[in-house]
């Protein structure tokens, strides 16, 4: 049998944002979930392009997809609190390149910079406190 891991909480507040050009796509998710106050978080949704874009591999490796104009055809992903205070994002999707060949994967932080503009939607998670999380494993 596999093993998992349940995490209680609930979602906190909803951000729409934009990242700009020449703006890491990774590290642009991070910046704006610290400048809103957002520890943990999800993406709700996202929609733009990239320059060029770099996925990992499942060797290890990576792959560089050349643009311009690398449209992001889906993405999902999440950001967690480190315990030096940081967040770090974790970011998977599906990039068309121009000449229409679809690329997936989870993207390289600091090398994926934005094309023109970027918007994106993170949903806050709050994660419930050690006891509160075992007050609800009891009620089950």
């Amino acid at each position: 049998m596999s093993s998992a891991e349940v995490e209680f909480g609930s979602m906190g507040r909803v951000a729409y944002a934009r990242i700009g050009p020449n703006e890491d796509l990774v590290q642009g998710v991070e910046k704006l979930c610290l400048a809103q106050g957002f520890r943990n978080a999800f993406v709700r949704g996202a929609l733009g392009s990239l320059v060029d874009a770099c996925l990992y591999t499942r060797d290890g490796g990576f792959s560089h997809i050349a643009g311009p104009a690398v449209e992001i055809v889906s993405l999902a992903g999440e950001v967690r609190a480190q315990p030096d205070g940081s967040v770090s994002a974790t970011l998977s999707g599906v990039v068309a390149d121009p000449q229409g060949q679809v690329h997936g994967g989870p993207f390289v932080p600091g090398a994926n910079p934005i094309c023109m503009t970027f918007e994106i939607t993170l949903e806050e998670w709050l994660p419930a406190a050690d006891g509160e999380a075992a007050d609800r494993l009891e009620r089950r």
